[in-house]
Protein backbone atom coordinates (compact mmCIF):
# COMPACT_ATOMS: atom_id res chain seq x y z
CA UNK A 1 0.00 0.00 0.00
CA UNK A 2 2.82 2.30 1.15
CA UNK A 3 4.25 1.57 -1.66
CA UNK A 4 1.37 2.65 -4.35
CA UNK A 5 1.09 5.58 -2.43
CA UNK A 6 4.96 6.63 -2.87
CA UNK A 7 5.11 5.70 -6.97
CA UNK A 8 1.77 7.48 -7.32
CA UNK A 9 3.65 10.60 -5.11
CA UNK A 10 6.90 10.60 -7.63
CA UNK A 11 4.53 10.80 -10.68
CA UNK A 12 2.77 13.79 -9.50
CA UNK A 13 6.04 15.05 -8.69
CA UNK A 14 7.33 14.17 -12.02
CA UNK A 15 4.43 15.85 -13.96
CA UNK A 16 4.69 19.42 -11.98
CA UNK A 17 8.42 19.08 -12.64
CA UNK A 18 7.75 18.59 -16.52
CA UNK A 19 5.20 21.40 -16.43
CA UNK A 20 7.41 23.68 -14.85
CA UNK A 21 10.13 22.89 -17.36
CA UNK A 22 7.61 22.85 -20.50
CA UNK A 23 6.58 26.36 -19.14
CA UNK A 24 10.13 27.50 -18.48
CA UNK A 25 11.11 26.24 -22.42
CA UNK A 26 8.28 27.77 -23.50
CA UNK A 27 9.00 31.82 -21.40
CA UNK A 28 12.65 31.15 -23.51
CA UNK A 29 11.32 30.07 -26.83
CA UNK A 30 8.52 32.71 -27.53
CA UNK A 31 10.35 35.53 -26.79
CA UNK A 32 13.63 34.41 -29.14
CA UNK A 33 11.49 32.95 -31.77
CA UNK A 34 9.66 36.33 -32.02
CA UNK A 35 12.63 38.72 -32.46
CA UNK A 36 13.64 36.15 -35.54
CA UNK A 37 10.51 36.55 -36.84
CA UNK A 38 10.38 40.27 -36.47
CA UNK A 39 13.42 40.46 -37.78
CA UNK A 40 12.30 39.80 -41.84
CA UNK A 41 9.14 41.64 -41.11
CA UNK A 42 9.08 45.09 -43.10
CA UNK A 43 8.32 47.97 -41.30
CA UNK A 44 4.64 48.61 -42.32
CA UNK A 45 3.73 45.12 -40.64
CA UNK A 46 4.67 46.10 -37.36
CA UNK A 47 1.68 48.66 -37.22
CA UNK A 48 -0.98 45.63 -37.66
CA UNK A 49 -1.06 42.55 -35.05
CA UNK A 50 2.63 41.92 -34.22
CA UNK A 51 2.09 38.28 -33.79
CA UNK A 52 1.21 37.64 -37.09
CA UNK A 53 4.16 35.67 -39.04
CA UNK A 54 5.81 37.77 -41.70
CA UNK A 55 3.91 37.88 -45.25
CA UNK A 56 7.77 37.39 -46.53
CA UNK A 57 11.45 36.71 -45.75
CA UNK A 58 12.39 41.11 -45.96
CA UNK A 59 16.41 40.16 -45.13
CA UNK A 60 17.38 44.15 -46.08
CA UNK A 61 16.69 44.70 -42.70
CA UNK A 62 19.96 42.51 -41.98
CA UNK A 63 21.53 44.20 -45.06
CA UNK A 64 20.80 47.57 -43.47
CA UNK A 65 22.00 46.65 -39.93
CA UNK A 66 25.19 45.98 -41.21
CA UNK A 67 25.65 48.99 -44.11
CA UNK A 68 23.48 51.87 -42.52
CA UNK A 69 23.82 51.15 -38.65
CA UNK A 70 27.39 49.83 -39.04
CA UNK A 71 26.79 47.19 -37.25
CA UNK A 72 29.77 45.53 -39.42
CA UNK A 73 31.92 47.16 -37.88
CA UNK A 74 30.88 46.92 -34.48
CA UNK A 75 31.02 43.26 -35.01
CA UNK A 76 34.12 42.97 -36.30
CA UNK A 77 35.14 45.13 -33.00
CA UNK A 78 33.39 42.63 -30.96
CA UNK A 79 34.69 39.68 -32.32
CA UNK A 80 38.67 40.80 -32.40
CA UNK A 81 38.22 42.23 -28.64
CA UNK A 82 36.11 38.72 -28.07
CA UNK A 83 38.77 36.64 -29.71
CA UNK A 84 41.71 38.78 -27.71
CA UNK A 85 40.27 38.55 -24.21
CA UNK A 86 39.60 34.60 -24.77
CA UNK A 87 43.42 34.20 -25.72
CA UNK A 88 44.79 36.51 -23.20
CA UNK A 89 42.54 35.19 -20.39
CA UNK A 90 43.53 31.60 -21.46
CA UNK A 91 47.21 31.94 -21.62
CA UNK A 92 47.12 33.83 -18.15
CA UNK A 93 44.71 31.63 -16.27
CA UNK A 94 45.83 28.03 -17.35
CA UNK A 95 48.90 27.93 -15.96
CA UNK A 96 47.92 29.75 -12.99
CA UNK A 97 44.78 27.20 -12.19
CA UNK A 98 46.87 24.41 -12.59
CA UNK A 99 50.19 25.87 -10.72
CA UNK A 100 48.17 26.98 -7.37
CA UNK A 101 45.54 23.78 -7.85
CA UNK A 102 48.83 21.00 -7.75
CA UNK A 103 51.85 22.76 -6.17
CA UNK A 104 52.61 24.30 -2.83
CA UNK A 105 54.87 27.41 -2.63
CA UNK A 106 55.51 30.54 -0.44
CA UNK A 107 52.27 32.53 -1.08
CA UNK A 108 50.28 30.29 -2.96
CA UNK A 109 47.60 30.41 -0.28
CA UNK A 110 47.45 34.02 -0.08
CA UNK A 111 46.79 33.96 -3.79
CA UNK A 112 44.16 31.72 -3.43
CA UNK A 113 42.85 33.74 -1.20
CA UNK A 114 43.22 36.95 -3.28
CA UNK A 115 41.40 34.97 -5.92
CA UNK A 116 38.45 33.93 -4.10
CA UNK A 117 37.77 37.60 -2.92
CA UNK A 118 38.38 38.63 -6.71
CA UNK A 119 35.03 36.52 -7.45
CA UNK A 120 33.28 39.09 -5.46
CA UNK A 121 33.62 42.18 -6.97
CA UNK A 122 31.28 43.42 -8.95
CA UNK A 123 33.18 44.55 -12.08
CA UNK A 124 30.88 47.62 -12.41
CA UNK A 125 32.14 49.32 -9.55
CA UNK A 126 35.57 49.30 -11.13
CA UNK A 127 35.09 50.50 -14.41
CA UNK A 128 35.50 54.12 -13.30
CA UNK A 129 38.68 53.86 -11.39
CA UNK A 130 40.28 51.71 -14.20
CA UNK A 131 38.68 54.76 -16.68
CA UNK A 132 40.68 57.22 -14.64
CA UNK A 133 43.58 54.97 -14.13
CA UNK A 134 44.30 54.42 -18.06
CA UNK A 135 43.52 58.78 -18.46
CA UNK A 136 46.46 59.12 -16.35
CA UNK A 137 48.49 56.93 -18.39
CA UNK A 138 47.07 58.79 -21.77
CA UNK A 139 48.32 61.56 -20.28
CA UNK A 140 51.64 60.83 -19.06
CA UNK A 141 52.21 59.53 -22.32
CA UNK A 142 51.25 62.01 -24.11
CA UNK A 143 53.72 63.93 -22.30
CA UNK A 144 56.34 61.79 -23.43
CA UNK A 145 55.83 60.64 -27.11
CA UNK A 146 52.69 63.14 -27.90
CA UNK A 147 49.92 60.53 -28.34
CA UNK A 148 48.68 58.03 -25.64
CA UNK A 149 46.84 54.80 -26.80
CA UNK A 150 45.44 53.53 -23.49
CA UNK A 151 42.09 54.66 -24.59
CA UNK A 152 39.95 53.28 -27.91
CA UNK A 153 42.11 50.44 -27.84
CA UNK A 154 40.81 47.11 -28.57
CA UNK A 155 43.73 45.28 -26.75
CA UNK A 156 43.53 47.22 -23.73
CA UNK A 157 40.03 46.81 -23.78
CA UNK A 158 40.65 42.83 -24.60
CA UNK A 159 43.27 43.15 -21.80
CA UNK A 160 40.59 44.56 -19.29
CA UNK A 161 37.66 42.10 -19.64
CA UNK A 162 40.77 39.16 -19.45
CA UNK A 163 41.66 40.59 -15.97
CA UNK A 164 38.03 41.02 -14.57
CA UNK A 165 37.36 37.27 -15.60
CA UNK A 166 40.33 35.60 -14.15
CA UNK A 167 39.08 35.20 -10.66
CA UNK A 168 36.20 32.69 -11.89
CA UNK A 169 38.14 31.20 -14.59
CA UNK A 170 41.15 30.14 -11.95
CA UNK A 171 38.54 29.44 -9.48
CA UNK A 172 36.45 26.81 -11.90
CA UNK A 173 39.99 25.70 -13.79
CA UNK A 174 41.75 25.14 -10.06
CA UNK A 175 38.37 23.35 -9.01
CA UNK A 176 38.82 20.76 -11.64
CA UNK A 177 42.77 20.17 -11.96
CA UNK A 178 42.31 19.45 -7.85
CA UNK A 179 40.25 16.17 -9.36
CA UNK A 180 43.05 14.03 -11.66
CA UNK A 181 45.11 11.78 -9.73
CA UNK A 182 48.43 12.67 -9.44
CA UNK A 183 49.72 9.66 -10.72
CA UNK A 184 49.33 11.16 -14.37
CA UNK A 185 51.94 13.79 -13.91
CA UNK A 186 54.34 11.38 -11.88
CA UNK A 187 54.28 8.52 -14.93
CA UNK A 188 55.31 12.12 -17.26
CA UNK A 189 57.92 12.65 -14.68
CA UNK A 190 59.16 9.32 -14.93
CA UNK A 191 59.52 9.35 -19.00
CA UNK A 192 61.54 12.84 -18.50
CA UNK A 193 58.62 15.31 -19.26
CA UNK A 194 59.24 18.69 -17.11
CA UNK A 195 56.75 20.60 -15.79
CA UNK A 196 55.94 22.66 -18.84
CA UNK A 197 55.26 19.74 -21.34
CA UNK A 198 53.40 18.04 -18.41
CA UNK A 199 51.01 20.69 -18.13
CA UNK A 200 50.54 21.24 -21.64
CA UNK A 201 50.48 17.66 -23.39
CA UNK A 202 48.64 15.66 -20.53
CA UNK A 203 46.49 17.87 -17.89
CA UNK A 204 45.49 20.32 -20.27
CA UNK A 205 43.56 17.85 -23.13
CA UNK A 206 41.95 16.09 -19.80
CA UNK A 207 40.65 19.32 -18.66
CA UNK A 208 39.23 19.85 -22.21
CA UNK A 209 35.43 19.76 -20.84
CA UNK A 210 36.52 22.21 -18.16
CA UNK A 211 38.28 24.94 -20.88
CA UNK A 212 35.53 24.84 -23.15
CA UNK A 213 33.03 25.61 -19.76
CA UNK A 214 34.88 28.40 -19.19
CA UNK A 215 35.45 29.79 -22.61
CA UNK A 216 31.65 29.64 -23.60
CA UNK A 217 30.75 31.44 -19.80
CA UNK A 218 33.72 34.10 -20.71
CA UNK A 219 32.60 34.19 -24.56
CA UNK A 220 29.06 35.04 -23.20
CA UNK A 221 30.01 37.96 -20.96
CA UNK A 222 32.38 39.63 -22.98
CA UNK A 223 30.47 39.17 -26.19
CA UNK A 224 27.34 41.21 -24.18
CA UNK A 225 30.21 43.24 -22.51
CA UNK A 226 28.65 46.93 -22.42
CA UNK A 227 29.60 49.50 -19.20
CA UNK A 228 33.39 48.36 -19.94
CA UNK A 229 33.72 48.62 -23.42
CA UNK A 230 31.47 51.66 -23.45
CA UNK A 231 33.76 53.53 -21.06
CA UNK A 232 36.79 52.87 -22.93
CA UNK A 233 36.02 52.62 -26.47
CA UNK A 234 34.21 56.31 -26.93
CA UNK A 235 35.28 56.71 -30.21
CA UNK A 236 34.37 54.73 -33.57
CA UNK A 237 35.70 51.66 -32.49
CA UNK A 238 32.80 50.27 -30.34
CA UNK A 239 31.23 46.95 -29.94
CA UNK A 240 27.84 45.35 -30.98
CA UNK A 241 25.94 45.71 -27.64
CA UNK A 242 27.21 49.62 -27.72
CA UNK A 243 26.42 49.42 -31.43
CA UNK A 244 22.85 48.24 -30.11
CA UNK A 245 22.11 50.55 -27.63
CA UNK A 246 23.00 53.43 -29.91
CA UNK A 247 20.58 51.47 -33.03
CA UNK A 248 17.88 50.65 -30.34
CA UNK A 249 17.85 54.72 -29.44
CA UNK A 250 18.05 55.93 -32.85
CA UNK A 251 15.37 53.66 -34.97
CA UNK A 252 12.95 54.46 -31.96
CA UNK A 253 12.95 57.82 -33.31
CA UNK A 254 12.91 56.52 -36.90
CA UNK A 255 9.84 54.06 -36.23
CA UNK A 256 12.36 51.85 -37.89
CA UNK A 257 11.91 48.44 -35.89
CA UNK A 258 12.79 46.08 -38.71
CA UNK A 259 16.46 46.85 -38.61
CA UNK A 260 16.48 46.98 -34.90
CA UNK A 261 15.14 43.72 -34.45
CA UNK A 262 17.77 42.37 -37.08
CA UNK A 263 20.17 43.99 -34.57
CA UNK A 264 19.37 42.17 -31.70
CA UNK A 265 19.59 38.69 -33.90
CA UNK A 266 23.41 39.85 -35.14
CA UNK A 267 23.60 39.68 -31.16
CA UNK A 268 22.27 37.05 -30.21
CA UNK A 269 23.19 34.52 -33.23
CA UNK A 270 26.42 33.64 -32.17
CA UNK A 271 25.53 33.13 -28.52
CA UNK A 272 23.41 30.40 -30.06
CA UNK A 273 25.40 28.78 -32.35
CA UNK A 274 27.74 28.48 -29.73
CA UNK A 275 25.82 27.01 -27.48
CA UNK A 276 24.19 24.62 -28.96
CA UNK A 277 27.20 23.21 -30.57
CA UNK A 278 29.11 22.61 -27.07
CA UNK A 279 25.93 22.40 -24.78
CA UNK A 280 27.28 18.78 -24.10
CA UNK A 281 30.90 19.64 -23.09
CA UNK A 282 28.99 22.54 -21.02
CA UNK A 283 27.00 20.07 -19.28
CA UNK A 284 29.93 17.63 -18.70
CA UNK A 285 32.77 20.58 -17.91
CA UNK A 286 30.33 21.82 -14.87
CA UNK A 287 29.46 18.52 -13.27
CA UNK A 288 33.23 18.16 -13.21
CA UNK A 289 34.13 21.02 -11.51
CA UNK A 290 34.30 22.12 -7.48
CA UNK A 291 37.43 22.40 -5.50
CA UNK A 292 37.83 19.72 -2.59
CA UNK A 293 39.18 20.55 0.56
Amino acid sequence: MNNSKTGVNDKIVKVFIYLALFLLAISIIVPVAWVFMASVKENSEFYGNPWTLPQGLYFQNFADAFTKASMGSYMINSVIVTALALALLLVIALPAAYTLARYKFMGSKLLNILFMGGLFINVNYIVVPIFLMLVDADKALKTWIGSGFFLNNLFITALVYASTALPFTIYLLSGFFVTIPKDYEEAAFVDGSGYFRTMVTIMMPMAKPSIITVILFNFLAFWNEYIISMTLLTKESKTLPVGLMQLMQAQKAAANYGQLYAGLVIVMLPTLILYMLVQKKLTQGMSLGGLKG
